[in-house]
C-alpha cells in the first residue's frame, strides 16, 4: 500500500511528531516556520492530498476542499479552535476534522492569570516607567492597582480552561461566579463557584474572563450593551477568540471609562497592526496570541495533531474528533490507508 500524501502547513515543535509523519506518510511540508503559506500556495499544495495538517492561520474552506479533491480524508488542526475550518462542509464530504483540546488547558489558564495580574497591578506600565527613566521618588498614589483578595471573578464559559482559571482563583481568595450555556452543578460543588445569568455576571464581577469558543452564537457576545453593564472599575480579560468581543465597542469603553481596563491575547484582526486604536491606550495589556506558548503545551499539541491524523489514516478513532457525524458518511474502515 503506497504511503498517503499529506500537506503540513508549518514545521511542528516536536521531533518525534515530525518523524512519525515521515514514517507513515509522503510529506509535503511548508518549511517557513514564521510565515503561513499564501492562499495560492495552500491551494496548490493541497491538491491531490489525502490529509492536511494545518494551523489557525490557514483558512480551510470550500475552495481549499475543492482544490484538494474527493480523496481528502482528514484535516487535523494544530489548535483547539476550529473556526478556521468549514466543519459542516468537511462533514458533508466525509472528511474527518480533528483538534487538540486538553493539552494546552493549563498553559492558557496560566496566561489568563498573568494577564489579570498584569492589568490589575499595572505591570506593563511599571516596566515602561523603569526602562524609560520615568521612575519618580516614591509617593502614595504612584501606579495604584487593584488587589484581588475579596474581589469577584466572573468566568464566561466554564469549560476546561475556565475551570482551571476558577481553581486558581482560590489561591487569591476570590469569589467566583460563572456563566455557561449549560449549568454545571458538579463543577459548582467541586470548585465552589456560583452560576449567574450573563447580564448579572457582568454587573457583579470585578474581573470578567472569557473562555468560550467562537461560534455564530458567541460572535460579538460582548458588545456595547454588555460592556456598559460592567462596573467602571472592572477589567475584561480575553484569551478565547478575538471576535467574541466587539473591538470597536471595547475601544470606546476603554476610552470613555465604561470599564477600567482590559487584557487581551486574541483579536478580531491578527496580527494586530501597531497603529490600531488599542495600541494607543494605556489601560490595556496586549499579547500576541501566546496562550498556548509553553514548550510543554506546544509539543503536546504537535504530538496530538499528528496522532489524530495517523489514527484516522489507520482506520482508527482519533483522540479528538470535531465532527462525529462524519462516521455515518464515511466509516473509518473506508478511510484506512495505513497498515499496522
Amino acid at each position: 500500500m503506497p504511503k498517503p500524501k499529506i500537506y503540513v502547513t508549518r514545521p511542528l515543535p516536536s521531533k518525534e511528531a515530525m518523524e512519525k509523519l515521515y514514517k507513515y506518510c509522503e510529506v509535503d511540508l511548508h518549511e517557513d516556520e514564521k510565515h503561513p503559506p499564501t492562499r495560492e500556495e495552500l491551494l496548490e499544495h493541497v491538491r491531490g492530498k489525502d490529509a492536511l495538517l494545518c494551523l489557525l492561520t490557514d483558512k480551510i474552506d470550500r475552495e481549499v476542499l475543492d482544490a484538494a479533491g474527493p480523496q481528502l480524508r482528514v484535516v487535523s488542526t494544530y489548535s483547539v479552535g476550529f473556526d478556521h475550518i468549514d466543519v459542516e462542509e468537511c462533514t458533508k464530504r466525509g472528511i474527518y476534522v480533528c483538534n487538540t483540546p486538553g493539552v494546552l488547558t493549563e498553559a492558557v489558564a496560566e496566561l489568563t492569570w498573568a494577564l489579570i495580574l498584569a492589568i490589575c497591578r499595572r505591570i506593563v506600565e511599571a516596566d515602561e516607567e523603569v526602562r524609560k527613566g520615568r521612575w519618580p521618588a516614591w509617593y502614595p498614589t504612584y501606579l495604584l492597582g487593584m488587589e484581588l483578595r475579596g474581589k469577584t471573578l466572573g468566568i464566561v464559559g466554564l469549560g476546561r480552561i475556565g475551570s482551571v482559571v476558577a481553581r486558581i482563583a482560590r489561591g487569591f481568595d476570590m469569589k467566583v461566579i460563572y456563566y455557561d450555556v449549560r449549568r454545571k452543578p458538579d463543577l459548582e460543588l467541586l470548585l465552589g463557584v456560583e452560576y449567574k445569568p450573563l447580564d448579572e455576571l457582568l454587573k457583579e464581577a470585578d474581573i470578567v474572563s472569557i473562555h468560550v469558543p467562537l461560534t455564530k452564537e458567541t460572535y460579538h457576545m460582548i458588545g456595547e450593551r454588555e460592556l456598559k453593564l460592567m462596573k467602571p472599575t472592572a477589567y475584561l480579560i480575553n484569551t478565547a477568540r478575538g471576535p467574541v468581543v466587539d473591538t470597536k465597542a471595547l475601544v470606546k469603553a476603554l476610552k470613555e471609562g465604561w470599564i477600567r481596563g482590559a487584557a487581551l491575547d486574541v483579536f478580531e484582526q491578527e496580527p494586530l497592526p501597531p497603529d490600531h486604536e488599542l495600541c494607543k491606550l494605556k489601560n490595556v495589556v496586549l499579547a500576541p496570541h501566546i496562550g498556548s506558548a509553553t514548550y510543554e503545551a506546544r509539543k503536546a499539541m504537535a504530538d496530538m495533531a499528528v496522532d489524530n491524523l495517523i489514527l484516522v489514516l489507520k482506520g482508527k478513532m482519533p483522540l479528538s474528533l470535531v465532527n462525529p457525524e462524519v462516521l455515518k458518511i464515511r466509516p473509518l474502515e473506508k478511510v484506512k490507508m495505513i497498515e499496522e
